[in-house]
């Protein structure tokens, strides 16, 4: 039993290196000031309208990038389900393969794609049709998270769908539903861990990022993830960029908690 307990230590080392103290740091940092005096004021800033007309932003870009992932994600997970073996570990690999690659780069590339004289730009040129002014703007951003975290939405869905029983399916063609009946009686039910979990591993990030508002907003896109990211490197005010990233952690934990509803089954649908 003790032997067991051991292979437990490095877990623990690195919980407590990676989660514990950098959240523990954080909590302190937030609840004092720059003379290590007890305060609420760092957390509070987030009623700042500037700090809240960016904290709306994030929620309004990460709602609207959830969705559009979700609309792309689950037809998808349909078609990949209902392929045979071979074409359906051809997709899984092609929405895979762009994450083997920097996830700077992959944001890089939409940049030098949407730029005023870039790749896009150009071939509209080319047939004659007006170039897209979308660069630097809020749709740019919504774009790059939406190709950074699109396969995140597809692969928690498509792993509950691989679980469904095809006798299920047949029996309800075989007593006459409809196709969309049992998208809506049978695939969307039984798909909710997975709805789910793509939901939090989209909305989470999108809601935090700043890499991708900096790159393709041109750092006119103020998110709250940006203004943190700037209070500490920027102004080194790392007292205020606690603060507001506890806030911050405070609404993710809400967010996961109210979705977790949802889930019936309480199953991780990713793994």
């Amino acid at each position: 039993m003790t032997y067991k307990k051991s292979l437990a230590v490095p877990f623990i080392i690195w919980i407590l290196a990676g989660t514990i103290i950098p959240i523990g740091a954080i909590a302190y940092y937030g609840l004092t000031d720059r003379n290590e005096n007890f305060t609420l004021e760092n957390v509070l800033a987030i009623g700042d309208s500037v700090h809240l007309q960016a904290l709306w932003l994030s929620v309004l870009l990460a709602l609207i990038s959830t969705v559009i992932c979700f609309l792309i994600a689950y037809p998808l997970a349909i078609i990949m389900r209902n392929s045979n073996l071979g074409k359906r570990g051809f997709m899984i690999f092609l929405f895979i393969l762009p994450m083997w690659m920097n996830f700077l780069l992959r944001t890089m590339a939409w940049q030098v794609l949407l730029e005023k004289n870039g790749v896009i730009n150009g071939v509209l040129e080319t047939i004659g049709l007006p170039a897209l002014e979308i660069i630097n703007t809020p749709a740019a951003v919504v774009l790059g998270m939406v190709y950074d975290f699109l396969p995140f939405m597809i692969l928690p869905i498509y792993n509950v769908m691989s679980k469904i029983d095809d006798s299920v399916i047949e029996a309800a063609y075989d007593l006459g539903a409809s196709t969309s009946k049992v998208i809506t009686k049978i695939y969307l039910p039984l798909s909710i861990p997975g709805i789910v979990s793509g939901i939090n591993m989209v909305f989470i990030p999108s809601l935090t990022t700043f890499v991708i508002s900096n790159m393709l907003g041109g750092g006119k896109i103020n998110l709250i993830g940006n203004i943190i990211e700037q209070e500490f490197t920027v102004s080194s005010n790392w007292n205020l960029g606690s603060g507001l990233s506890l806030v911050m952690m405070l609404f993710i934990i809400v967010s996961m908690i109210f979705l977790e509803r949802f889930d019936k089954t309480g199953e991780d649908s990713f793994i």
